[in-house]
């Protein structure tokens, strides 16, 4: 007789192994994947309108440097600098904030 596997979502997964949604762990690592995602953003949108580091960094005003960072690891970016980034890719953003359950989302900020 064969025994079954047991399948595991992957919300069941991270509830298991950083913990449940609401906890000061689980917050954290949400966020982080959040700003790893941020990075990645940037660095698609600025391949499809094919601007180098370089160029993106001069339209924003920063070095190239910075634009390099931020793609990899953008954990210390003010919301200023996202902002002038995406307006320099003539990108559209929008921002959710949540309060103690309760949501709050910007309107769609078209930019450029």
């Amino acid at each position: 007789m064969k025994s079954k596997l047991k399948t595991y979502t992957l919300d069941q997964v991270k509830d298991e192994m950083i913990g449940k949604r609401g906890t000061p762990r689980r917050d954290e690592y949400e966020f982080e994947l959040t700003l790893e995602l941020l990075g990645e953003m940037i660095k698609t949108t600025r391949q499809q309108r094919h601007l180098t580091q370089e160029q993106l960094g001069k339209l924003v005003g920063v070095q190239k440097a910075q634009i390099s960072k931020l793609e990899k690891n953008a954990t210390n970016v003010t919301v200023g600098t996202v902002l002038r980034i995406f307006d320099a890719l003539k990108a559209k953003i929008n921002f959710r904030i949540e309060l103690e359950n309760k949501r709050i989302s910007t309107p769609e900020a078209g930019l450029g």
